[in-house]
């Protein structure tokens, strides 16, 4: 099989083009700063695959305080319905024409609204959000977190149980939705109100398009309320070792388990989008969280396979197979997808670790000068030998596992008058592997297994100097695949193989292809880790820079 990224748009017409046994499957992807659509044409009897329509649209952000991150939800859902309404128009079909439409969302960025009316309370918070972050440190220095990971701890020293050691080292973090959503219960009088009288539902992006899109245009339409189970995972109160909303964490956070989603499989029936909104109605065939269809899109289906997805922020997924890991470095323990048919349940795990920074650590480089275009950074770090004894430590949202210090600087150190522009643009793209190759470092530890590869996908995975440093610090090759948006591709895969134009996992893996392997280099090895204990030594110098009343003050 084969699949074909074409340069210029296949033409298809309504009255011609078409081919027999071809399948249309629309794939959104709503980013942290792009909503996307992709219209796929699917073959599987000449085993084709064509991209046929596409259309984006930029994620308005609103900053209404320092350290909040807003999304207007009639923007967003504007947006949403030009997207997929311009990405048909560019395929030339029809809604009636689209097989099935597949979603994939950002993670932990929730509203909520009114059950009853379809009233939104308060716009979307980001998981780039600050606004909880003096909660966020009150409750990890509290008495009662304390005694909940003493308790853990007691627990697990008898039972030895993965679940009490993840409880034993918890800690609440800002990109989680738990203060996030207690600090809104907390300060929205008509959501305090309405929640006593059970009329308000909490969703995440998915959740709440999924309700909006069954629901068409008569917003009093009851539908049913559900998230698919990888968003629910990483809001930091769905318990992945029991497969629920946790308990302890809604009776701790007084989050009523009245406003939640009922979580849902990956296979889960979806339903339609109402026809109200395109025409015609269009067969939902998948939703899934942005990190699971990206681990979708490399097909890291085995035990053991790693995937790191560079875009706005760097995320190492590690598929653990049917285990749920503990992490005592601060790894994140994920659903990677559930799916479910008359022969069983698949239930695959995920390690996860974060470093949120890669994007707006670009934009403000190219911001200030230090070069015009993202694309020229991989050339201009290459340029010079090594980054002049610079390092840079790239901390605007804290240095998250194995460091763990939200209260760290970002800056240069070691600048000399022999420091040019291109050591400065080297010493920023060495931080950014070497952030990644802390958590890949991390994993080897927690999962103590043998990894042969890493696939890398997103924006940023298309620098050359990125991919080929993580190669000579990990010994690994690093394998670029040739679709830079594998989010939307994942999605796509897992609502084909849904609604049946895929017969099983191993079409997916013959389709994907690769663009490019980065083979470690032993003699680059020495300087690349010379230069990181460098910098992990210039990390402890920045380490504790703001202290945390100083960083209270932004809430």
């Amino acid at each position: 099989m084969r699949l074909q990224i074409p340069t210029t748009k296949k033409s298809l017409t309504e009255s011609s083009g078409f081919k027999a046994g071809e399948k249309y499957i629309a794939s959104l992807d709503i980013g942290t700063t792009t909503i996307k659509c992709f219209i796929y044409a699917a073959n599987r009897d000449i085993a084709q695959l064509d991209v046929v329509g596409t259309a984006h649209e930029q994620v308005e952000l609103l900053y209404p305080s320092p350290g909040q991150v807003e999304i207007v939800p009639s923007q967003l859902w504007d947006s949403v319905i030009r997207t997929i309404k311009n990405a048909m128009a560019d395929a030339s079909l029809s809604a009636e024409r689209i097989d099935c439409l597949s979603i994939s969302t950002q993670r932990n960025t929730f509203t909520c609204w009114n059950r009853l009316t379809g009233k939104i309370y308060h716009n979307f918070i980001t998981w780039k959000d600050l606004r909880a972050d003096k909660l966020v440190h009150q409750w990890n220095n509290s008495l009662k977190l304390r005694m909940l990971k003493f308790g853990a701890r007691f627990l697990h020293f008898f039972s030895r149980s993965k679940r009490f050691l993840a409880g034993s080292v918890i800690k609440m973090m800002n990109p989680q939705v738990t203060l996030r959503l207690a600090w809104v219960l907390q300060n929205n009088g008509d959501l305090q109100r309405d929640v006593k009288n059970g009329n308000v539902l909490y969703g995440t992006i998915d959740s709440w398009l999924l309700y909006r899109l069954r629901q068409g245009t008569d917003r009093t339409r009851f539908v049913e309320h559900i998230s698919d189970v990888t968003n629910c995972t990483a809001s930091g109160f769905y318990d992945p070792f029991g497969q629920e909303w946790a308990g302890w964490a809604l009776n701790l956070f007084s989050i009523k388990k009245e406003l939640l989603p009922k979580a849902v499989d990956n296979s889960y029936d979806f339903g339609y989008v109402h026809e109200s909104l395109f025409g015609s109605r269009i067969k939902i065939g998948a939703s899934i969280s942005d990190q699971s269809a990206s681990l979708w899109g490399n097909c890291c289906f085995d035990k053991g396979d790693v995937k790191i997805t560079l875009g706005t922020g760097s995320f190492l997924n590690v598929n653990t197979g049917s285990t749920c890991l503990a992490s005592v470095h601060g790894l994140y323990p994920l659903v990677g997808y559930k799916m479910t048919s008359p022969h069983g349940t698949e239930l695959v795990y995920l390690m996860e670790g974060a470093s949120n920074d890669n994007g707006s650590i670009i934009e403000w480089a190219m911001n200030i000068g230090l070069f015009v275009d993202p694309s020229e950074t991989s050339g201009m770090a290459l340029s010079v030998p090594d980054s002049d004894g610079v390092s840079f430590i790239p901390a605007f949202s804290g240095l998250g596992p194995p460091i763990r210090d939200d209260t760290a600087g970002t800056g240069f150190i070691g600048i000399k008058a022999s420091t040019r522009k291109e050591h400065l643009v080297r010493a920023i793209l060495e931080s950014l592997a070497y952030r990644i190759a802390l958590l890949y470092v991390s994993t080897l530890d927690e999962t103590r297994f043998t990894f042969t590869r890493i696939k890398v996908d997103g924006g940023v995975s298309r620098n050359d100097f990125i991919c080929q440093t993580l190669a000579d610090l990990t010994g690994l090759p690093v394998e670029r695949g040739e679709v830079t948006d594998s989010t939307a591709l994942g999605a796509m895969f897992l609502a084909g193989l849904n609604v049946g134009i895929w017969r099983n996992k191993q079409e997916l893996i013959h389709i994907r292809k690769i663009e490019r392997i980065f083979q470690p280099n032993a003699a680059n090895k020495r300087h690349c880790m010379i230069s990181m204990q460098s910098w992990e030594r210039a990390v402890e110098r920045f380490k504790r820079w703001y202290i945390a009343e100083e960083l209270n003050k932004l809430t």
